[in-house]
């Protein structure tokens, strides 16, 4: 391939205009969360990999989140297994809890960690049972919208041993973590990831969590792909929950992302995983994609509010 001299023009520029962030995340931690979607298509999973070796390389500290509903819908309804949603949360009965087991701890964990590697990332595979990462217990039934609803076997958090992770991060691994947690009996639970990578993000103090979606962010009008919220603040987030542009699957994300900031994580960005190079658009540009959520917008200066950093 030829490459001509505006192009190396361009490249520096880049690397010049990157410089800063560089500089200002080494060494900080980063939560990145991505859903089953994008892993039904393995040149859209490579290609999220390789961003998030590029913020490894860089020297961030990364901890990715999976999630894996597609996947786990697909293998329990090959059981006969019917799939249930109440309010974007997946309910989990016996049969499906192993399933869950074998589609996030074994068959994606698994793919990830073999990229990973092809990548040359030194990266651990953990779900939140491993060595008492996330402790949770099992969810009691709930009313939603006038109904009971039991959820089975899915659990609400109760705590994130931070240490867990941060002895893998300390010694340059990158951990993978699968939501799967048990309670203090060792059974098994589901916990939205979504739910999970919040969680790790507020434990671990991380600089920000990035949920990787199919949507190029929170939208204003769910009809309207172009009606991307370039930057809002938790009270903007209430606002479109009960506007109504947040329903369904957005909900545990929303719900994610108020605890997320509430729990210290200083900024939230909702990204396309469709986009290429999203992560380091968002990450290493004054432009910026997506949706950037923080506590108050108005702690944001002008330039940020621009460039949506």
């Amino acid at each position: 391939m030829i490459t001509s001299s505006h192009d190396k023009s361009a490249s520096i520029r880049a690397l010049r205009s990157a410089a800063p962030y560089i500089r200002l995340y080494k060494g900080k931690t980063f939560i990145v969360k991505a859903g089953g979607a994008v892993f039904g298509d393995q040149r859209a999973t490579r290609a999220l990999i390789e961003q998030i070796a590029i913020l490894h390389y860089l020297g961030v500290k990364v901890v990715m989140v999976h999630g894996g509903g597609p996947q786990l819908t697909q293998v329990t309804e090959a059981m006969g297994v019917p799939t249930r949603m109440v309010q974007g949360r997946r309910v989990t009965d016996e049969k499906s809890i192993d399933a869950t087991s074998m589609v996030l701890n074994g068959l994606i964990n698994t793919r990830l960690l073999a990229i990973c590697r092809d990548l040359e990332i030194e990266a651990v595979g953990v779900s939140g049972v491993d060595a008492g990462l996330i402790k949770a217990h099992k969810r009691g039934p709930v009313k939603v919208e006038g109904e009971t609803v039991d959820y089975g076997f899915v659990g609400d958090i109760d705590l994130v041993d931070e240490s867990v992770l941060k002895k893998l991060l300390d010694t340059g691994l990158m951990p993978v973590v699968s939501p799967l947690s048990a309670d203090e009996k060792g059974t098994l639970l589901n916990i939205n990831a979504d739910t999970v990578a919040a969680a790790i993000g507020a434990a671990l103090g991380a600089e920000k969590l990035i949920l990787c979606t199919g949507a190029p962010g929170i939208l204003e009008d769910v009809a309207d792909a172009g009606s991307v919220v370039s930057y809002t603040d938790l009270k903007g987030l209430d606002a479109l929950r009960k506007s109504g542009a947040i329903k369904d699957g957005m909900l545990p994300k929303a719900k994610a992302i108020e605890e997320a900031i509430r729990g210290g994580v200083r900024r939230v960005h909702v990204i396309s995983y469709d986009t290429p190079d999203s992560i380091l658009t968002e990450v290493f540009t004054n432009e910026g994609m997506g949706t950037l959520i923080v506590n108050d917008i108005n702690a944001l200066t002008q330039a940020e509010q621009q460039g949506g950093k």
